[in-house]
């Protein structure tokens, strides 16, 4: 929770990858599907427009269970900079509202670049707790992910 009372998220995290590579690999439906979701989700489709104001959808396949949509639209695209989109599920959770997620790259060299995330305002602490050990997988994912891209 941040200090005004709203539920935000905050992470960061150093990926062993130049910053190009790290954009890719966050906007690029092929890359995207590689490490996208929590531990056993897989991602049998991406559909992205990427450009303000164009849309994505990220059909998610849990281990067990069916296949749900993630859905919003691209509010800004810096490459390899910065982006932006509005974050919501196709059929929510009562508890759910439509997000924004703000994904920010710092170069820390020609191999490594910092990533930090935001995301918010959640309606409750239970699913901000949900997006945090979501996102938390799935940047394990994404940072083994660059790691093995960046090896011979």
């Amino acid at each position: 929770m941040t200090h005004d009372g709203t539920l935000r998220l905050r992470m960061e995290r150093v990926l062993r990858a130049p910053r190009s590579a790290v954009f890719r690999a966050l906007t690029e439906p092929q890359e995207l599907a590689m490490w996208w979701g929590p531990d056993g989700f897989t991602i049998p489709r991406v559909e992205s427009d990427l450009r303000p104001g164009g849309g994505y959808r990220i059909a998610m396949q849990p281990p067990e269970g069916d296949l749900f949509h993630l859905v919003g639209e691209f509010l800004d695209v810096d490459p390899p900079e910065r982006l932006s989109y509005t974050f919501r599920w196709e059929e929510p959770d009562p508890e759910d509202r439509e997000t924004v997620v703000t994904l920010s790259l710092r170069d820390l060299g020609s191999t490594s670049t910092e990533l930090a995330l935001a995301q918010g305002d959640f309606a409750t602490e239970r699913r901000q707790a949900l997006h945090d050990e979501g996102w938390t997988q799935a940047l394990d994912k994404l940072e083994d992910h660059m790691s093995s891209a960046a090896s011979p």
